[in-house]
């Protein structure tokens, strides 16, 4: 059950103030929010209770931030600084974590922030952090037009469900002049756990395992909401993400991407066409290193197949092809074209 709006501002205003109030922090959030000191009391006592503050004494108590720590807070869109959501409200009440997570908490938090304030045409912008048994959740939800939904029109998509292929491999932006693409997807991969949902859509990413896309039963009724989740004890960087999918270690340019294949799918369809092959392909000449991801791809047309990695290998020689997971039945069909290829030139990688 969701707790009252009011108890919300209460523990928010708490939480905000306890690093520079421990000892007159009752009053001082009561006088602040015109409230009186029995309710701000209770709101405490609660919070001790679940190990959001650290209570000493008793007579003239003195408090800290607990073990767990928690926010939300809804913003209005217009005029909004994504910095500012940082840095006054949830900064104060992450500084001691490991500074590899705190550099990757900040990057999320800002990189959804903005992308829902120049891209949702929402009213609010609802903001949420959750810290409990050394596990960092982040939530960025808003009221917009939602994510795969602005996408689809935006690129003339026949399916929202597409709109997921472009995030994954991204290098995607509605507004190119102000922004590079690249937010969500270092994001998704900074983080342990990585979700959109939006429309009645999912999209999970997961460290070590594939991505998922499913239908939702329950959605927002508008909007997309962004959760992230990393464990403080993950020694995982944001530069050593970034350098992942760099194209060198001297050259930190965006030109490796990894598609997964299985987006490209609608609904129960097999991989046969040439068209299907072309959605696949969306964008990717942007990339000097494309990896394709074949995981849950149990055969693939020749068409599809020859589309890949004849067609397209011989019109961008300069984007290295490799292909991954693939089964035996998919790599036979990948080599026939590899085989033509090689009549026209030109190599390809399987791992």
């Amino acid at each position: 059950m969701a707790r009252p709006s009011r108890s919300k501002e209460i523990e928010a205003a708490l939480l905000r103030a306890v690093a520079s109030h421990p000892r007159n922090l009752v009053g001082m959030v009561a006088a602040q929010l015109g409230l009186s000191s029995a309710r701000v009391a209770s709101e405490v006592r609660s919070l001790v209770t679940q190990g959001y503050l650290t209570k000493a004494g008793s007579t003239r108590p003195t408090y800290t931030l607990g073990h767990n720590r928690r926010f939300e807070r809804t913003y209005a869109r217009e005029g909004l600084a994504e910095h500012l959501v940082w840095q006054e409200d949830l900064l104060p009440l992450l500084r001691d974590i490991p500074r590899n997570v705190l550099d990757i908490a900040q990057h999320g938090v800002s990189e959804m922030v903005n992308n829902a304030i120049d891209h949702s045409d929402a009213v609010s912008i609802t903001v949420g952090m959750d810290l409990r048994d050394s596990r960092l959740s982040l939530m960025v939800a808003d009221d917009g037009i939602g994510i795969f939904r602005k996408i689809a029109r935006a690129l003339h998509l026949p399916d929202e469900r597409l709109a997921l292929l472009e995030l994954s491999k991204g290098k995607f932006t509605t507004d190119p002049q102000r922004h590079s693409g690249e937010g969500v997807f270092f994001t998704s991969r900074m983080f342990d756990d990585f979700q959109i949902i939006s429309g009645g859509l999912a999209f999970d990413h997961a460290e070590k395992q594939i991505d998922v896309l499913f239908d939702v039963d329950s959605p927002p009724q508008t909007g997309t909401l962004v959760r992230m989740a990393i464990d403080t004890a993950s020694m995982r960087t944001a530069t050593e993400v970034f350098k992942e999918y760099s194209s060198g270690p001297d050259d930190y340019a965006f030109a490796k991407t990894i598609v997964p294949v299985r987006l490209v799918q609608i609904g129960d369809e097999n991989l046969v066409s040439r068209s299907q092959a072309k959605r696949l392909l969306l964008r990717v000449e942007k990339f000097r290193h494309v990896i394709f991801d074949f995981e849950g791809i149990l055969t693939i047309g020749q068409a599809f197949a020859d589309e890949i990695f004849r067609v397209f290998a011989l019109a961008h020689p300069e984007v290295e092809l490799i292909a991954m997971h693939a089964v035996p039945e998919v790599q036979q069909m990948i080599r026939r074209a590899e085989v033509a290829r090689d009549e026209g030139g030109g190599q390809l990688s399987l791992i």
